[in-house]
């Protein structure tokens, strides 16, 4: 069957996209050997709405049947990289020369001398995909991603607290700046705090269509200061829930309260009735963590880099 390809068009398409996500997920025993559906909805409305500001009909290409129904998907995640989204039906070695093809005409990332990258993720088990790029010249690079799982029908480790600290869901827009500043102390704390960018970028992540106040939480100290936090999104479609993002202000680092909240977390998406769980991975501090939590499995995910004339 001859797949048309076409750049994204509008909203329509975008819940679309969604449903593709949830089908392939499930069809592929809800591994991520394409996107779960909370990371499109996440890179749309947070990883691009606030960060990169990609223009959507340049940077994401579909393939569909000629009856509407699509079948791979083309997107960057950051700027000078593509992910390959494809149906299990519809993949064959053409479809991926295709998408790499375009992926090489639109996606490159353009360095100062004018020269230009691109940086394709592929899983560690797909040696499809790993022939495809080695024979056009891509070299696996180091800072794979753990895609890490775990079933709930296993028990759920028991994390105290610790006393004086206290979780709940995150509190109205008057605690937005809150939040944005321990996610700021808590992912750049070697920054200097007039890199802080006070921006109500919160707005956009309550926008996604997955986001619910219940599963986004806070460990609030004893001082009242917010201390740790993690957003869980959970789909009833596919019953499964991950966790983006999870982090811990460095004054209140190493006492357990990365593991508090995400048990908090565990308990909450499990009662809604999940029965998976996932949450990615890249530095060793990270694995540890969540290996704890009983994230012992995982898929990886690599990155593939060229440099193009």
């Amino acid at each position: 069957m001859k797949l048309l390809v076409r750049p994204y068009r509008d909203e329509k398409d975008y819940w679309r996209i969604r449903q593709f996500f949830r089908e392939v997920f499930l069809i592929n025993g809800r591994r991520e050997h394409s996107w779960p559906l909370y990371r499109w909805d996440y890179w749309m409305w947070h990883v691009n709405e606030n960060i990169h500001h990609l223009p959507l009909n340049e940077n994401i290409f579909i393939w569909e049947t000629p009856e509407g129904r699509v079948a791979a998907l083309l997107t960057p995640e950051n700027t000078g990289e593509a992910h390959f989204h494809t149906h299990l039906a519809f993949r064959d070695m053409a479809l991926e020369e295709e998408m790499l093809q375009t992926a090489e005409e639109h996606l490159t990332l353009t360095r100062p001398d004018g020269s230009h990258t691109l940086r394709v993720w592929a899983q560690s088990a797909d040696s499809e995909r790993q022939v495809l790029l080695a024979n056009h010249g891509y070299i696996r690079q180091a800072g794979a991603e753990y895609q890490r799982f775990r079933e709930l029908n296993q028990p759920i480790r028991n994390v105290p607290l610790a006393e004086g600290f206290s979780i709940r869901p995150l509190g109205d827009v008057d605690e937005f700046p809150a939040r944005s500043w321990v996610s700021f102390k808590a992912f750049h704390a070697d920054e200097p705090e007039s890199n802080y960018d006070p921006s109500p970028w919160y707005h956009n992540i309550q926008r996604a269509p997955l986001y619910r106040r219940d599963l986004d939480l806070v460990v609030v100290a004893p001082n009242g200061e917010l201390a740790a936090f993690c957003t869980l999104w959970f789909d009833d479609a596919t019953r499964s829930a991950a966790f983006e993002p999870v982090g811990t202000h460095p004054a209140y680092q190493r006492l357990g309260l990365g593991k508090a909240i995400m048990t908090e977390g565990l308990n909450r998406v499990k009662t809604l009735g999940a029965t998976l769980a996932a949450v990615g991975s890249y530095s060793p501090a990270a694995h540890a963590l969540y290996n704890s939590l009983g994230f012992t499995q995982y898929t990886l995910s690599e990155p593939w880099r060229k440099l193009l004339n």
